[in-house]
Formats: C-alpha cells, structure tokens, sequence
C-alpha cells in the first residue's frame, strides 16, 4: 500500500528557507571585513562607502555600524562619523591583561572536559600553524588562529568564558595582526601554541592555565611595544584615510 503523505500535520512548522535580514547580513560581513583587516584601523567608515558595498540602505548600514559601536569595533565620532576602532597602547595593556585570564580559563575547561576527538582537532589546527612558514599571507595565519580559539572555546565547555573571550578576540584581531607581523614572532607563536597543545593532551589543567597565560603575555609584548612606537611616530590616525 502506498504510503500518503498528508498536505500538513498537526503543530508542524513550514520547511522554508528564511533569508536572513539585510541589517544581519551588513553586520556579520562589516564585522569580518575589521577582524579580516579589510578596513585598517583609524579608517573612516562614510555612509556612501558601506552602502554600496553592501548594496544596502543607510539606515541599514547606520544600525549595522551601531551594533558594531557596541561592541568596541567602530567608533563614532561627533560630527566626523564612523571610523575602525584604532586601539592605544594603554587600551591594549587592558585588553591582553583580560584575555589572559580568559584564555588561561579556556585552556583549562578545555584539559578537564574536551573530548579525546576535540583533542586530536586541537592537535591537527596546531600542526597546520606549525606547518606554516614566515613566507605565508597573515591573512592564513590569521585564519589558522580562529580555527584554533574555535575548537578550544567550543571544547572548554564554559558557554561564558566562550562568549566573552570571543568578543575579546574580536577587539583584539588587529592586535594579533600586529604581533604575528612581527619578523621572527612565528616561531616563537608555534612554541608557545604546542606547550598548549601538550598540557592539553597530558589533561594537565594547572599545565595548560599557564601555557595559555604565557602565550598572550608574550603576544602583548610585541603588540604593545609596536603600537608605541607608531603613537611616537604617527599619533592617532582618526581623521585621516588610512
């Protein structure tokens, strides 16, 4: 007998595909185009630029940039408009004194509770970078990073450190840009990423707590000491094209 297939049952919802709104679709990729380094630091954001990048209304482009406001990417300044958010020196001794701790949280969730699959993931993301050389586009090295803080925020299972380290990583994309620029950082970043790696794979939760605290210390120092000395050199770049 031949089964029949009722035109709709009882409490079922419509199998469709919902497009998602434009203003999402502005926000998701303004944001990644500031993480990726599209729009560099200090760059004025006018209206007319986002609009016909996105092909989208102002008041649509103007509610992405507020969302983005919110969360420290895009500052708006009185009568001048958006601009990148451009990060101080001081801001960014801030920053990576937060991140610390929450990476070193992370690290730590991640040796008690991963799973032996989301351990070899981590392992496999670290052989990538380890892979890489100081020749490859920072925009891969970038890359390999996300996927790396991806598996690590997804295997701490600590929802709230995952959130809020990721908004943290999100601010500090530029900065990470700055400190894997640095000639001969790589390297040291690959060293400092395996001990990681290793406490992780030892389920050493102290072990990866530190590891985790060590690497952004060492990010910072870098970052912090080349954003000094373009502070000496430029001053801030608000209000220029960068």
């Amino acid at each position: 007998m031949d089964s029949v297939v009722p035109d709709k049952l009882e409490h079922d919802k419509p199998l469709r595909v919902t497009p998602q709104p434009m203003r999402r679709q502005v926000e998701e990729g303004l944001r990644a185009a500031i993480i990726a380094g599209r729009f560099a630091p200090g760059q004025h954001l006018p209206d007319r630029l986002l609009c016909e990048l996105f092909g989208a209304s102002r008041s649509v482009v103007r509610e992405a940039v507020r969302l983005l406001e919110a969360e420290s990417l895009i500052v708006v300044l009185p009568n001048r408009g958006p601009f990148v958010a451009w990060l101080s020196s001081t801001e960014a001794a801030q920053i990576y004194e937060v991140r610390g701790v929450l990476e070193a949280l992370a690290g730590e969730g991640f040796a008690i509770r991963a799973t032996d699959a989301e351990r070899a993931e981590l392992r496999a993301v670290y052989e990538r970078l380890a892979a890489a050389g100081e020749q490859s586009e920072r925009a891969e090295l970038l890359a390999i990073k996300r996927d790396f803080y991806a598996v690590l925020l997804r295997g701490c299972r600590n929802p709230m450190v995952a959130r809020m380290l990721d908004q943290m990583l999100n601010r500090n994309s530029q900065l990470r840009a700055t400190s894997l620029s640095e000639p001969g950082r790589l390297p040291h970043t690959v060293a400092e990423i395996r001990r990681v790696v290793q406490a992780i794979e030892h389920r050493d939760p102290e072990g990866a707590w530190e590891a985790c605290r060590h690497h952004v210390k060492r990010a910072a120092a870098v970052a912090i000491r080349i954003l000094r000395e373009r502070e000496e050199r430029d001053g801030t770049p608000y209000g220029r094209e960068a």
